[in-house]
This record gives C-alpha cells, sequence and structure tokens, in this order.
C-alpha cells in the first residue's frame, strides 16, 4: 500500500511508525471490518481535501476582491434632547444670599 507524500509530510511518519499503526488497526479492527474502515478513512481524507480548496478558493476570491468602502457607523449615544423652555409666567427665583453661586465662580 503506498501513501501519498503528502500525506506522509503531514503527519511525519516514516516506515516502522506506519506499520505500528496498520498492526494496532489491525487488531482492534479486525479482518473483516479492515475494509469498511480503509473505505471510511479514504471518504474521510477526500472530504478534507474538498473542504481545503474550497477555503483556499474563497481566500483567493477574498484577495482578488477589491475592498469594499466602509460606512461611518452612526454615533453610538443619541444627542440630548434640548430642555423645554418654561413655561409662560414663570419666573426663577433669585439666589439666595448665603448660597455661593456656582454660575458666575463663586465659591
Amino acid at each position: 500500500m503506498a501513501w501519498p507524500a503528502s500525506f506522509l509530510a503531514i503527519f511525519d511518519l516514516g516506515g516502522t511508525e506506519l506499520m505500528l499503526i496498520m498492526a494496532a488497526v489491525l487488531i482492534f479492527f479486525g479482518g473483516e471490518k479492515l475494509p469498511d474502515f480503509a473505505r471510511g478513512l479514504g471518504k474521510a481524507i477526500r472530504e478534507f481535501k474538498k473542504a481545503t480548496a474550497g477555503i483556499e478558493e474563497e481566500f483567493k476570491r477574498a484577495m482578488e476582491e477589491p475592498p469594499k468602502p466602509v460606512a461611518k457607523p452612526a454615533s453610538a449615544k443619541p444627542a440630548a434632547p434640548k430642555p423645554a423652555p418654561p413655561p409662560a409666567g414663570h419666573r426663577e427665583a433669585p439666589p439666595h444670599e448665603d448660597m455661593p453661586d456656582f454660575e458666575h465662580g463663586e465659591n
């Protein structure tokens, strides 16, 4: 059984390691289930390659597209409402003499 070079390069496995893995698989699954196991493994590897090729293609397409202009986000907080004008005929009371006038900088 010949393994593709790319598969061996991914896992960096040598001949001895592969023989040990194959022996363990044969012990765990037995001779009857080994073909089903190999078929499932082949399908899994094919699906993995399809997925990686799709992701690579998506990255290439994204790199070739011109960048989209970025819209400025709306302000996070709404503008504060203006205070309502005082009712007609309402007069503000003059400040008390004992109270400091903070409005004009007196403490």
